[in-house]
């Protein structure tokens, strides 16, 4: 029988993670992957859990555990990350996908019914919401685009293992994007510089996260770019921080949205804000 600081079985390994600050999900996800059975449920741990923890998953425990310990996210330690039914792979070049994402993926999905359409995801990161709604909605013709070479080379690596059609290229927001769509999404860089969270988040790229004084000069670049790359009648969709609902939808009647309006998640926080490019308001008010 191991101590405590060598355990010995499966169970010991749970309860020695957890002792080092980690906390039971994680502990139980971390000996998932250490002995190679990341891609099982958790339940098969109880029906193991008093089988010996093999020699050569100890050194790996023990390196993940520390690794979690400092803060890093689970996904970028075990390199993947469930969102909205697929399971991606992740790493330190890309954002971990939120679950609070999966709103506006259900959002989009909504706007779009079951007909064929054209859709944009702007700053896709691991190419997560594309992904989702390429899968949900094989109809679509999916565009995605990236500021970040090694963000994109994440995203087009999960389209291609996951045989999932999404057209990829690089970019800064919609400069230089030819044509018009049906949807555009974003779940774009939403922090304030000088948030005090951003002291939790170093592990991920710092581009990725924040924007500005106030979080929101990504959000008003495609707000302001949006509209004559939108159909008449098409939607623009955006992820954004817990308190900027009310400030996004001022940010899309000004410029000439209509029918602008916030969707909560399932914490009932407003997370994402939309708004309609009407013919009206693409005739008379377009974006410059």
């Amino acid at each position: 029988m191991g101590t405590p600081q060598t355990p010995s079985t499966i169970a010991q390994a749970i309860g020695w993670a957890q002792t080092q600050g980690l906390d039971r999900l994680d502990a139980q996800l971390l000996v998932l992957h250490a002995v190679g059975r990341a891609d099982v449920e958790r339940a098969w741990l109880l029906a193991h859990d008093t089988d010996a923890l093999p020699d050569a998953a100890h050194a790996t425990l023990q390196a993940t555990v520390r690794r979690r310990a400092t803060g890093e996210p689970l996904a970028y330690i075990t390199g993947r990350k469930a969102f909205y039914g697929l399971d991606l792979q992740v790493d330190a070049r890309v954002l971990v996908p939120r679950p609070d994402t999966e709103t506006l993926v259900d959002w989009a999905l909504e706007l779009l019914g079951s007909a064929p359409a054209s859709v944009l995801d702007l700053g896709t990161g691991s190419g997560a919401i594309a992904l989702a709604l390429q899968h949900s909605h094989p109809d679509l013709d999916v565009l995605a685009i990236d500021y970040s070479a090694d963000a994109l080379a994440v995203a087009q690596a999960n389209a291609h293992r996951l045989h999932l059609r999404v057209r990829f290229a690089q970019g800064s927001w919609l400069d230089g994007v030819q044509g018009r769509f049906d949807l555009i999404v974003s779940n774009p860089p939403y922090i304030a510089a000088q948030d005090p969270h951003l002291a939790a988040l170093t592990h991920e790229p710092l581009q990725a996260l924040a924007s500005g004084d106030h979080g929101l000069d990504d959000i008003r670049t495609i707000i302001a770019q949006a509209g004559r790359h939108l159909q008449p009648g098409g939607w623009l969709l955006m992820e954004h921080g817990y308190d900027q609902a009310a400030a996004v939808r001022t940010l899309l009647v000004e410029a000439g949205f209509a029918d602008a309006q916030s969707r909560r998640d399932l914490a009932g926080i407003e997370r994402c804000s939309g708004a309609r490019w009407s013919k009206f308001s693409a005739r008379t008010k377009p974006c410059v």
